[in-house]
Order: C-alpha cells, then sequence, then structure tokens
C-alpha cells in the first residue's frame, strides 16, 4: 500500500500540493507561536490563522489527493509516464551545493512568506483598512469616525477586540461584505444597529467603568437663535452621572439607577429600537418590575415574538463614534468658535436650510451652498456683501465643511439617517422611555421629570434675562411656547427645524 502511495503521488500537480501543504503549514504554526508568545493579542490573527492558512492547506492536500487519483487512473490504463528521482550523492561538491542552495532558498521563501502573512494582517487591522478601502461605502463611518473623541482608538479594538474568540462572530461575515460591495448589493444606509457587537463590557467599559463615576459634572451649553440677529443664548446644567458601588458609599445618579442597580431589558417595535413599548427591570434582589406604554401598547404575545435587548453602554450611548450632527448643532459650534461671524445676518437660519436641500454629490452640494449663501446676502443684505465680504466667504467655507463632515449623498447618510439616543434635542433619545407613559402594573410610572437626570443652575429666558440659581431652575424655553414643552418631546419640533 504504501508503495502504491507513493509511487501515485510522484507526479507533478501532487509535488504543488505538497509544496502548498508544507509551507501552509510552516506559517501557521509560526503564527500560533507569535500569537501565543505575543504581549497582545490581535483582532485578526484567528482569521489569517485558522481561517486563511488552513484553507491554503486544505487545497495543497486536495491537489495531492486529485494528482493521487489521476495517477492511478493512468497506471490502470497504461499510460503512466515512468518518473526517475534525481539520484544524490552528498559526496560530490554539485550535489552538496545544490542541497545547500534548496535549503537556504526553502528557508527564506518560508521566512518571507511568514512575514508577508504577519504584514498582511497587520495591515487589515488598521483604521486605513477599515475605513479606505471600501470607500465609497465606508467613507460615511470613516469621515465621522476621524473627527469623533474616539479619533485615536483603532476601529478593530471597539467592532472586535483583543483574542480569537470574536472573530467568528464578527468578522465572517467579512466575506459577504466584500460581495456585497462588489456587485453593489449593500444598503443605503447602511443597516444599524450593528449585529453581532462584542458586548460593551468587553470593550467600552475597558476605559470607561461605570463603578467609578461618582456625583456629578457641569455641562455647559452654548446656541444660537435662527433669527435675524443670530441671538446667543446659554445654558448651564449640573448632571448627575453618577455611578459607584456601595462598598464605597456613594451608589447615586444616571449610571447606577439605570444600569448598576438594575438589569434592564426591554422590546423595540422598530429597527432603529426608537419605539420602546416593553420594558423590565430587574433590581439586584430579584424583584422584577415590568413597564408598559400606555401610549403605544402591547400584548404579552407580542412581546413574546420580538426580540428582548438588555441594556448596556450602547443602548444610550449608540453613537460613540459615528456621529452625524443635526445641522443647528454643528453651526452652534462654528457661531460659538468664531469660524462663521456671528454678526452676519440669518447666517444660522439660511445655513441650515442650505445644508438640508437635497444634493446629487458632494460636487453638486459644494456648487449648491456656494451659489445658496452667495445669492441670499446678494438679494437680501446688498450692504452686508459689499462691507462683510470676507465674513460671507469665510462662512460659505465652513458650511461647506460642515456638510462634508456630516451629509453623504452617495449612501444616503445624515442625522436623519442615523438618530443619536444619547439625549433629547434631535431624537426620542431619554423619552424612548423616559415619557412619563410607561407605567407598571402597580402604578409606577418612569418619570420624565427633567431634574431626575440634571439641574439647570443658569440658563437665559426669552426676555434675554439670565437666571442663576445653585438649587435649582425651573426650564425656561428660549422662545415663549407657554407650557408645550411639557407635554412635547424636544424632538417633534427641533428633529424638523429646517
Amino acid at each position: 500500500m504504501r508503495r502504491i502511495l507513493r509511487g501515485n503521488l510522484l507526479n507533478l500537480t501532487s509535488a504543488v500540493g505538497l509544496i502548498v501543504a508544507i509551507a501552509s503549514f510552516v506559517i501557521i504554526v509560526l503564527l500560533t507561536l507569535i500569537e501565543f508568545l505575543g504581549h497582545q493579542s490581535h483582532p485578526y490573527m484567528g482569521i489569517v490563522t485558522f481561517i486563511l492558512l488552513p484553507g491554503f492547506l486544505n487545497f495543497g492536500l486536495l491537489l495531492m489527493i486529485v494528482g493521487a487519483w489521476r495517477e492511478r487512473r493512468r497506471v490502470r490504463k497504461g499510460d503512466a509516464s515512468v518518473i526517475e528521482l534525481p539520484h544524490l550523492d552528498l559526496s560530490k561538491p554539485a550535489h552538496r551545493r545544490a542541497v545547500i542552495g534548496l535549503m537556504a532558498g526553502g528557508f527564506m521563501f518560508l521566512m518571507v512568506s511568514a512575514f508577508g502573512s504577519y504584514q498582511a494582517y497587520e495591515h487589515t487591522e488598521t483604521v486605513q483598512f477599515c475605513g479606505q478601502m471600501c470607500h465609497d461605502v465606508m467613507k460615511p463611518e470613516y469621515t465621522a469616525y476621524q473627527n469623533s473623541p474616539h479619533a485615536r482608538v483603532k476601529c478593530v479594538e471597539c467592532h472586535i477586540g483583543p483574542g480569537t474568540t470574536w472573530y467568528v462572530k464578527s468578522k465572517l461575515s467579512g466575506a459577504y461584505q466584500v460581495y456585497s460591495t462588489a456587485f453593489h448589493k449593500y444598503e443605503q444606509p447602511i443597516r444599524t444597529p450593528v449585529e453581532n457587537l462584542r458586548p460593551a463590557k468587553e470593550t467600552c467599559e475597558v476605559c470607561h467603568w461605570p463603578k467609578q463615576f461618582y456625583k456629578e459634572m457641569l455641562q455647559s451649553k452654548t446656541w444660537f437663535m435662527t433669527d435675524d440677529l443670530n441671538t446667543k443664548k446659554q445654558m448651564r446644567m449640573v448632571m448627575k452621572i453618577g455611578g459607584g458601588t456601595p462598598e464605597l458609599g456613594v451608589s447615586e445618579g444616571i449610571h447606577y439607577s439605570m444600569y448598576l442597580a438594575h438589569q434592564i431589558s426591554y422590546v423595540a417595535t422598530d429597527r432603529l429600537r426608537s419605539e420602546i413599548p416593553y420594558i423590565e427591570s430587574k433590581a439586584q434582589d430579584g424583584t422584577v418590575t415590568v413597564y408598559r406604554s400606555t401610549e403605544k401598547p402591547i400584548t404579552q404575545v407580542q412581546v413574546a415574538k420580538l426580540e428582548k435587548h438588555t441594556v448596556d453602554c450602547i443602548e444610550c450611548h449608540n453613537r460613540p463614534s459615528h456621529v452625524y450632527h443635526h445641522p443647528s448643532q454643528a453651526l452652534d459650534q462654528a457661531l460659538g468658535s468664531g469660524l462663521i461671524d456671528a454678526s452676519l445676518p440669518e447666517i444660522k437660519r439660511v445655513s441650515i436650510e442650505t445644508l438640508e436641500k437635497p444634493y446629487k454629490d458632494d460636487k453638486a452640494a459644494e456648487d449648491g451652498i456656494q451659489q445658496s449663501l452667495v445669492d441670499f446676502y446678494h438679494k437680501s443684505h446688498a450692504d452686508v456683501e459689499k462691507t462683510k465680504k470676507p465674513q460671507i466667504d469665510a462662512a460659505v467655507e465652513q458650511v461647506k465643511k460642515i456638510y462634508a463632515r456630516n451629509y453623504f449623498p452617495y449612501m444616503k447618510v445624515s442625522w436623519k439617517a442615523y438618530p443619536e439616543h444619547l439625549g433629547h434635542m434631535y431624537s426620542a433619545g431619554c423619552f424612548r422611555c423616559h415619557d412619563g407613559k410607561h407605567v407598571s402594573d402597580k402604578g409606577k410610572v418612569l418619570t420624565n421629570d427633567c431634574n431626575s437626570c440634571h439641574t439647570i443652575v443658569s440658563q437665559d429666558g426669552p426676555n434675554g434675562k439670565r437666571e442663576e440659581s445653585l438649587s435649582g431652575l425651573t426650564f425656561r424655553h428660549p422662545i415663549e411656547i407657554g407650557d408645550a414643552w411639557k407635554t412635547m418631546k424636544c424632538s417633534e419640533c427641533h428633529a424638523e427645524q429646517k
């Protein structure tokens, strides 16, 4: 049997297969050693070592089998050619040199192959690979990431994390993503939330540890009205971020009550998880309280059919690195920092209207923004056009930059496509649950009281007068709208602002 098998393998196809199999096996061993002896695990090491290279190994073995099968068929038909192996005599200098050269060449080939494989997987974990390989598709995510607080955190550190445990769930989908990009099967915009994302406890909490959040944080907000004068308004709030542990004597605030002291799960009736009619809150003593929406009732049968989500960091901080800002928000920052001259009449209002126009592509957007703003001041404020042309030109360039950072016509991406759940100004956000309309069987209501999360200590009222009080102020809407703000969600007006 050995002689038959050995004879069947004496063919070119099997020889090539043997070389491929041996090279793949050696590289697998080398990369495995690097993985175990290295100081830090690499997210893509598992894919290269345990998926790609075994594929080559199996291909080599398959070539050996195919070659042996074909050779055996030729032998049975009497067509097999006689293959004579070279005779090796190490006493001859020429043979010794050939052997040494072959061994040195083989060793160099294995080293170069191993180095190339290592460099290949190193490249696949770079930000450039994640953001620029599929430039048109990933341009929105890559652009937003570069302008985010996590711009120095690699994509793989959040999307995959260290080690190989999660590579199956998170990266096997990459094959379909390549196919989708090549054949234009991807969605525009890309579907969110991301499925099979590594739990936030294993990524976010490597740096952010809710149990170590304490007490309160002062937050200042500056915005500009959309009136003729771009009137400046300010507010300061004490955010009760909270956290902590009972062992240290400090356990309070948003993160403690909403995350640490309770295990909260819910069901949503829409893909973006903005409509939440059912919530379960399990306290540390095991007591479970169920809240149901009185505005959009749901039966237990319907709940059973829907996926139940467990609240972690990402449920509220759902856009930690890929935020597409509302135009009002982006313009407030530019006006507040002086990049846009706030003395230009109506600059905020007309800029919002210009940004929100539908454009075919980036070039059309640049031309449209230029034309709209220049025409506006030419027709409506000719005197300003003459005296403040440099400021108008600077404003035009800043509005173009705001568009480039937050609007992507090809992928149909903007702040509307990906609502941010943190806050409640431009999406339902906190009010998805804390709307005063989620009630338990015992009549307990999830509060929508502003003071449960923050206390206003300074604000500019509708009459321009500033109010201050360390004990807390009742919110005063910057425009006189009576008590409408008490019953309406902020996003019902602000998310529709043009």
